[in-house]
C-alpha cells in the first residue's frame, strides 16, 4: 500500500517543554490513521507540523515520498494537506460563505462575486450534509455548527490528506454520525484521514491503524483490530486503567442549596425549574440547541435577559452578574474554555487564582507567596502539565487548559459547581481524574451540576438527570431508572 505520510525523527521544542522527541512513523494512503495519547503527548503538535502551522526543529517529513518543508498553511494546502482544528480557527465577524472562501474569494470585474461565493459555500456544506444560511454571521452559530463549517472548509478544498484534531468534541451525536459517514466517503475516494481523538469508540469504529504518543515520543503503531480498548489506554498512559468512569455515590443528598424556578430567556429556554442538593451530582442532558449551556449561564448571571427566581439555601437571591454568583458560592466552568473560561494572554498562575484574589490579598496587595502555594497544590492535585506556574495558559494543551479552569474553582471552594462539558477534548487519563474529582467534591458536600453530550458520562456520574428539549424540561430520571434509551427518547421527544 502506498504511504501518504512518513515522519523520520521529527522533533519540536517549545520554551520549557519538549513537545516531540524523534518521532518516526508511517501513515498509509487512503487509510484512517488515529493519533492517540494523553494531553501534552504531542498529537496536536504533530498535526500542526503536517498542516504547516509549525515547523519542526529536526527530522524530515515526506508526503507521498517527496520531502516537504512547509513555512505556512498555504504551503501545506498546495501539497494537498488540510486540518480541522480542535479549537475553532475562523473569523467570527464574517459570514459563513466568506469564511469558507477565505484565500480564494471569487471575483468578477474586480469586485467580489457574492453569488458565486454563496454557491461554493453551499456546495462545501452539502458535502458534509450540513444545511446552514451561508449569509449568516459565523459567530452567531452554535459551537457544533461552527465546527461543521470548519470541516466543510477542509473537505471542500479537495485535500488528499486531512488532519482531524478532536473533530467531534463540539458536535452533537447526530452531527458526529454525519462526520463518521463523511470520513467513510473520503476513504473510498482515496483521501487519507489522520484522526486525533480521545474517544475510544470512534477510534475503533473509524480507524484502521493507531499510533500512540507519550510525552512527545512514539510508543507504538498497531492495527486497531489487534488492540482492545484497555490495551490502547494502557499504551497511552503507561499504566493500567480498568475503569475511568467511577460509579456515582449511593449516599443520600443533603439539604437543598440551589433552586431555580421558571427560568426563562426569550428565544433560548422557557419555564425551566431545577434544584440541587448538597453532595448531589445532577446531570443536565439534551440535544445540541436544547438550552443546556444557556440555562447554566443564566444561573451564573451571564444572561441579562433571563427572568425567573433563584433561591440559594432557601433564600431568594438576585444574580445580576458572575460576581453575585461567586459571592453566593456558585462556580461555573463553561463549555468554551478559551473564550469564557480563561484569560489566554495571562499565566496559568494568574488564571487559577482569579476567583480567590480577595482571599489572597490584603489592603489591595496580593500575597504572591500564598498565591503560588495555593496554585502549586492544586496543579499537583490535578496533574497539570505546565513548564512553570508562569507559563502563558494559551500555550498549554487543551486538556491542561481545562484543568486550569477546574483548579480556579477548586480554589474558590464553591458550594455549587456547574460544569459544562468538563471532559471535552481531554484524554482518558485526565477524564479519569476529572470524574474522580467530581465524586470527591460531591462526597465533601458540593452540589455539582454536570452538562455533557456524552450520555455514558452522565449516566455513570449523575444521581439524577434532568432532560431539556427545545428549551423546556422534558423530564427527569433518577439514576436507578436512567438508561441511554430512556434519555434519548426524552431528548428526541419520542413517546
Amino acid at each position: 500500500m502506498e504511504t501518504a505520510v512518513t515522519l523520520e525523527h521529527v522533533s519540536k521544542r517549545f520554551p520549557g517543554v519538549q513537545a516531540l522527541s524523534g518521532v518516526s512513523l508511517e501513515i498509509a494512503a487512503g487509510s484512517c490513521h488515529a493519533l492517540c495519547g494523553e494531553n501534552g503527548a504531542g498529537k496536536s503538535t504533530l498535526g500542526k507540523i503536517l498542516a504547516g502551522l509549525q515547523a519542526p526543529d529536526g527530522g524530515q517529513v515526506f508526503v507521498f515520498g517527496r520531502e516537504v518543508q512547509f513555512s505556512s498553511p498555504h504551503d501545506a494546502l498546495a501539497a494537498g494537506i488540510a486540518m480541522v482544528h480542535q479549537e475553532l480557527a475562523f473569523c467570527e465577524n464574517m459570514s459563513v460563505a466568506e469564511n469558507l472562501c477565505l484565500g480564494s474569494i471569487p471575483t468578477r470585474g474586480g469586485f467580489v462575486d457574492r453569488e458565486e461565493m454563496r454557491n461554493r459555500a453551499s456546495a462545501q456544506l452539502a458535502e458534509t450534509g450540513t444545511m446552514l444560511d451561508v449569509d449568516g454571521r459565523l459567530g452567531e452559530l452554535s459551537i457544533g455548527n461552527r465546527q461543521m463549517v470548519q470541516i466543510a472548509a477542509a473537505v471542500g478544498g479537495g485535500a488528499r490528506i486531512i488532519v482531524f484534531d478532536e473533530p467531534t468534541s463540539s458536535l452533537s451525536q447526530a452531527e458526529a454520525d454525519r462526520l463518521y459517514a463523511l470520513i467513510g466517503r473520503l476513504k473510498t475516494r482515496g483521501v487519507t484521514c489522520i484522526f486525533v481523538s480521545h474517544r475510544m469508540p470512534e477510534i475503533f469504529a473509524l480507524c484502521d491503524t493507531v499510533s500512540v504518543l507519550r510525552d512527545g515520543g512514539h510508543v507504538a503503531t498497531r492495527p486497531t483490530s489487534e488492540l482492545t480498548e484497555a490495551q490502547l489506554v494502557e499504551l497511552m498512559i503507561g499504566r493500567p486503567l480498568a475503569e475511568y468512569l467511577p460509579v456515582a455515590s449511593d449516599g443520600p443528598p443533603g439539604n437543598e442549596v440551589l433552586r431555580a424556578e421558571a427560568l426563562t430567556s426569550p428565544g433560548l429556554f422557557t419555564d425551566v425549574s431545577l434544584s440541587l442538593r448538597a453532595g448531589e451530582v445532577v446531570g443536565l442532558a439534551g440535544l445540541m440547541g436544547a438550552g443546556r449551556s444557556e440555562v447554566a449561564a443564566a444561573i451564573f448571571g451571564l444572561d441579562p435577559e433571563s427572568v425567573g427566581r433563584i433561591f440559594v439555601k432557601g433564600k431568594a437571591e438576585r444574580i445580576a452578574d458572575p460576581q453575585d454568583a461567586i459571592r453566593l458560592g456558585i462556580g461555573f466552568a463553561p463549555e468554551d474554555r478559551k473564550r469564557q473560561g480563561l484569560v489566554l494572554s495571562q499565566s496559568a498562575l494568574h488564571n487559577a487564582s482569579l476567583p480567590t484574589l480577595n482571599r489572597l490579598s490584603r489592603f489591595s496587595w496580593i500575597n504572591m507567596a500564598k498565591e503560588r502555594a495555593q496554585t502549586s497544590t492544586l496543579f499537583n492535585r490535578l496533574r497539570v502539565r505546565t513548564p512553570s506556574l508562569d507559563a502563558v495558559v494559551a500555550g498549554l494543551s487543551g486538556g491542561n487548559q481545562q484543568k486550569v479552569v477546574l483548579a480556579k474553582w477548586l480554589a474558590a471552594k464553591p458550594e455549587v459547581l456547574i460544569l459544562d462539558e468538563p471532559t471535552r477534548g481531554v484524554d482518558v487519563g485526565a477524564k479519569a481524574e476529572i470524574h474522580a474529582l467530581i465524586g470527591e467534591l460531591a462526597a465533601q458536600g458540593t452540589a455539582v451540576l454536570v452538562i455533557s453530550s456524552e450520555l455514558p458520562e452522565v449516566l455513570r456520574l449523575a444521581d439524577r438527570i434532568i432532560v431539556l428539549r427545545e428549551g423546556r424540561v422534558a423530564g427527569e430520571l433518577a439514576r436507578a431508572a436512567a438508561t441511554q434509551s430512556a434519555l434519548l427518547r426524552l431528548m428526541a421527544g419520542v413517546a
